[in-house]
């Protein structure tokens, strides 16, 4: 999953690097990964776990947004990419239905686009998105969970809700509802910055200063295959995703 990429739409030369993998406890995968730096789409996606069929629903949310076509104008990007998305969340919805037992068939999904000099990102679910820039990490992304709204309404701390036996409930998803609400936001990109996509299986494991710390060095290579051996080492009890790009 290795791009190094000189994209037409991009004044910046943009490296990534991803990895998924299935971690210590879950016999499947149900986490994806797209890694399309040739037009600068990064994808990340958590199929919802425990659920039927949360590997079909990562992967349907990738597979469509393989199709994504790079864009002439901004907008019909953004456009393209929720379009396909809502495809996916009706699909899901329908599927589940079909089910014999009442069931929910989703993903999580997070993606970055590299956009001229634009970075614009899109998230449902607690797969997140950090930004490096002067050493400093900055999460980009909020969470879509319940323990988010309780740190919001200031019932627990943010420490608090790193242990919280909720800490898996999410408050959207791909597929959980009969309408998609994606979040969106765009930034300026900036050279020197590194962004980080990854799904929870590598957040429950490591924390924003250890973040912080190894985001500082290396390759986006190297960098990825050091937070995921970590992750292992500390028993990866979920499926874990990782890619990092940066922005030269």
């Amino acid at each position: 999953f290795m791009t190094n990429s000189s994209q037409t739409n991009i004044p910046f030369s943009v490296t990534s690097f991803g990895i998924t993998d299935v971690g210590k406890a879950r016999k499947h995968n149900e986490d994806s990964i797209l890694d399309r730096g040739e037009i600068g789409l990064w994808v990340v996606a958590d199929g919802m776990g425990g659920h039927a069929k949360g590997d079909v629903a990562s992967q349907m949310i990738v597979e469509s947004m393989k199709k994504v076509h790079e864009g002439v104008k901004l907008e019909s990007y953004i456009d393209d990419i929720e379009e396909r998305l809502i495809k996916v969340n009706e699909k899901l919805v329908a599927k589940a239905r079909e089910a014999e037992k009442k069931t929910t068939i989703g993903s999580t999904v997070v993606l970055m686009l590299a956009y001229e000099k634009y970075c614009v990102y899109a998230w449902a679910g607690d797969s997140r998105l950090y930004r490096l820039r002067d050493k400093e990490l900055r999460q980009m992304t909020t969470d879509h969970s319940q323990v988010e709204v309780y740190v919001e309404q200031g019932l627990i701390s943010r420490e608090e809700a790193a242990v919280h036996p909720h800490g898996n409930m999410i408050t959207r998803a791909v597929g959980a509802a009969e309408v998609l609400h994606l979040d969106m936001d765009i930034q300026e990109m900036r050279s020197g910055d590194r962004y980080l996509l990854c799904s929870d299986g590598l957040t429950k494991h490591t924390n924003d200063l250890e973040f912080q710390d190894m985001l500082q060095t290396g390759t986006p290579e190297e960098c990825c295959k050091e937070m995921i051996e970590l992750t292992l080492e500390r028993g990866a009890g979920d499926n874990v995703t990782v890619i990092i790009i940066d922005v030269d």
